[in-house]
């Protein structure tokens, strides 16, 4: 596993076989062991959940258009999705002593800036089925969708400002600052792999798929939520910068994950079209290893499957490109990159809570980092 590309305040381990041996994150864990970190997981992500739609539906106005606006804004939110963004915004303010109250419209925003991302990305990539349901556009049209999407993202605003009543105009104006720079790296992150994808970019290497993936997933999905936790139960003490290399593992090898559950997962449970990404021709880091050891050959019937708009590929091809992955243990390799990144990221969150006082919030923000690599959905 390649050393991933340097951000700002961060810097990789010295020794990336550091964590290799870190054996919490041994996939010889007993099944036991990893049933019980589930279900505790999974119990507090409901919990997180459970407040956070609270409140998220609570906001959202009840006026009109409804039919063809308000209406469709709980759509997404209310499908099975896990909550973990705002649920470690959340955690990691109450690890640090703060107020759920506190931080709640902050992590509702993030919470709505994700599904408005979930809105757009399945339009951008042409997808039909998001949690075992048909996307925005395929159900209201791709129009309607994109209005939807807007809408949420215009909404984030009011709730944001709703901080300077609650955490006053100069955390306010931080956090502000946060979720400015949280979209700025979403969207750059998605233009990269929109733009490999369109410019049929193939000689990629794996520092250039952690790098999209810091942008693109990283920052919204771990390292602002729990900044943002911290400061605000810190009132601004907390250096964010701190969360980076936690945030930053935990968010890459929550995205790895991901794309292997695409090829991998059970289709009855996984609720999104198995191998979709190789449909989409998505850069993954299975496509990318196998990619990078296949004869020229090979490379070159890669290539040209790639070049194809995703209409014009055939399942044939699909399926060649998913067993060229099998062949050379592209998707081996990738569980091993998020067993090892799952290892530095708990090395990072001793070093960050390891003094706090336990609770079930610090439990739950160390036990979700291997509960990521373990889940089957």
């Amino acid at each position: 596993m390649p050393r991933p590309a340097p951000i700002p305040g961060c810097s990789w381990p010295a020794s990336w076989s550091r964590c290799a041996p870190c054996s919490p994150c041994r996939s010889s864990r007993p099944v036991s062991e990893a049933a019980g970190r589930s279900r505790f997981v999974e119990a507090s992500l409901a919990r997180y959940k459970e407040i956070t739609m609270a409140r998220l539906l609570d906001y959202l106005p009840s006026k009109e258009p409804r039919r063809y606006l308000y209406d469709l804004l709980p759509v997404y939110p209310l499908r099975s999705g896990k909550g973990l963004r705002p649920a470690l915004c959340i955690a990691a303010c109450c690890a640090f002593g703060g107020e759920v109250r506190r931080v709640l419209e902050s992590a509702v925003a993030i919470e709505l800036y994700h599904n408005a991302f979930l809105i757009h990305d399945d339009i951008e990539d042409g997808s039909e089925h998001r949690r075992g349901q048909p996307t925005l556009q395929a159900d209201q049209g791709l129009a309607v969708a994109l209005n939807v999407g807007d809408a949420m993202q215009a909404l984030c605003i009011r709730l944001l400002l709703n901080n300077l009543a609650i955490v006053g105009p100069q955390l306010t104006w931080r956090i502000v600052n946060e979720i400015e720079h949280m979209v700025c790296q979403t969207v750059e992150g998605q233009a990269l792999e929109l733009g490999w994808v369109r410019d049929n970019v193939a000689n990629l290497s794996e520092e250039d798929y952690l790098r999209m993936v810091l942008k693109k997933t990283c920052w919204y999905t771990c390292m602002h939520p729990l900044r943002i936790g911290a400061l605000v139960a810190s009132g601004g003490a907390v250096a964010p910068e701190r969360f980076d290399r936690f945030g930053y593992y935990m968010g890459a090898a929550f995205q790895i994950q991901d794309d292997i559950l695409n090829l991998d997962a059970d289709e009855g449970k996984y609720g999104k079209e198995i191998n979709g990404d190789i449909w989409e021709g998505k850069r993954t880091l299975m496509l990318i290893h196998a990619a990078g050891r296949c004869d020229e050959d090979e490379k070159q019937r890669i290539r040209r499957f790639l070049a194809l708009p995703r209409g014009a590929r055939e399942q044939a091809e699909v399926a060649w490109v998913r067993a060229t992955m099998d062949k050379y243990d592209s998707i081996a390799h990738a569980r091993s990159c998020a067993r090892q990144l799952a290892g530095a990221a708990l090395h990072e969150f001793d070093l960050i809570f390891g003094a706090l006082p336990d609770s079930e919030h610090k439990r739950f923000l160390r036990q979700v980092v291997l509960y990521m690599i373990e889940r089957d959905l």
